[in-house]
């Protein structure tokens, strides 16, 4: 694992370093005259002068590195620009560089080849990268998930046919754009169980809700099933929530739909059930954590 934070400290600081210690030695600056604009050590100084340190000539040899340099040794030197306007100047450079598909991003991706498995659009720092939105709702599960794992008596409300947290990515369209518990969460001698790490597409039902609320205008992003009781109605609504209901043995789409068209606040969602069918309350959220908060508030 490379973060592309370490390729900036690794290569990219030592090549500019090493860029401008050498033009402002030219520039006739003594070498603690060098270490104290750069604010390192007159040693460093020496070795970045005599290309002592490792550099990358890839970055050495951009335009906007090499422009950039010029710039900063010419302000420098004469005095007319501080080492604060030096390194606001050089980060704005290194943000510019991280962009999808720039030099630093590039260099991210050859380093950890890794990611091209993912999706071909990647691009490092691209924060509307299907990678991305996938990672930031696997993890926004892993902590939902242990919030309800450690939450004492979470297991009396999964249901017979068992539990699932789901999430999904910002533009879901189908159950695969939607992450889950493989599986499901079960109840295993008093205790709430979950099999294994979060998945994409691996939980239709508790997905198929969440993705007919949001089809028809519900801002939600997560969701889980809980086990149906008055009661627990009662409390969630006290709490805070707006409730509706739907009926499950007709068309889920359909009749979620209906639901929250009529109540489009709607954050608990419940069916009382039918032939074969076991009632079943949802509880809707923003995110993960935040519907995990909701149940544990519960107990």
């Amino acid at each position: 694992m490379k973060f592309v934070e370490e390729l900036v400290v690794e290569e990219f600081l030592p090549t500019i370093r090493s860029l401008l210690a050498g033009e402002l030695r030219e520039r006739g600056l003594t070498q603690s005259d060098v270490a104290q604009v750069l604010g390192i050590s007159q040693s460093a100084v020496s070795k970045y002068a005599h290309g002592d340190v490792a550099t990358n000539d890839r970055i050495a040899a951009d335009d906007r590195v090499q422009a950039l340099v010029e710039r900063l040794t010419d302000g420098l030197a004469a005095g007319d620009m501080t080492p604060v306007q030096a390194l606001v100047e050089i980060e704005v450079l290194v943000r510019d560089l991280e962009s999808p598909g720039d030099l630093l991003a590039t260099l991210h991706e050859e380093a950890v080849p890794e990611l091209s498995e993912y999706d071909a659009s990647f691009r490092v720092h691209d924060p509307e990268s299907a990678l991305r939105s996938s990672e930031r709702v696997r993890s926004s599960l892993r902590r939902g998930l242990r919030i309800l794992e450690n939450a004492s008596g979470f297991a009396r409300l999964i249901p017979a046919v068992g539990s699932n947290l789901v999430a999904c990515v910002p533009d879901a369209a189908d159950v695969d754009d939607v992450a889950g518990v493989p599986g499901r969460i079960f109840d295993v001698k008093g205790r709430a169980t979950v099999p294994g790490e979060p998945e994409f597409g691996v939980s239709e039902h508790v997905a198929t809700v969440l993705l007919a609320a949001r089809r028809h205008g519900s801002e939600v992003s997560a969701a889980v099933n809980i086990t149906y009781d008055p009661t627990l109605l009662a409390e969630l609504s006290e709490r805070g929530h707006e409730l509706a209901e739907f009926d499950e043995t007709g068309d889920i789409e359909a009749s979620v739909g209906a639901a929250i068209e009529a109540t489009p606040e709607a954050t608990v969602l419940y069916q009382t059930g039918g032939e074969g069918i076991e009632p079943i309350t949802y509880v809707l959220g923003s995110d993960a954590e935040t519907v995990a908060h909701s149940i544990r508030e519960l107990l």
